[in-house]
């Protein structure tokens, strides 16, 4: 593969990351109950974090990626 090849495919996916996670959201700001004041009783809304766990799906193929990438340089 061309550098020049990698790098605009590198920024080209780069730039629809950076674009669609703006709209993509874990809890929407409407269309559901709205927090109550108080302690939120048993059976309301609840939270769900995405962080932990696509920061490792993310490490992953990072680590992945460049796992293959440097195979692939050591054939040629």
């Amino acid at each position: 593969m061309n550098i020049q090849t990698f790098i605009g495919t590198l920024c080209g996916t780069a730039i629809c990351v950076l674009v669609l996670a703006a709209t993509a959201l874990a809890q929407p700001g409407s269309g559901g109950p709205s927090p109550a004041p108080t302690p939120v009783p048993p059976g309301g809304p609840t939270e769900a974090p995405l962080d932990g766990g696509a920061s490792l799906l993310l490490a992953g193929g990072v680590a992945y990626g460049l796992k293959r990438l440097r195979e692939r340089r050591t054939k040629d």
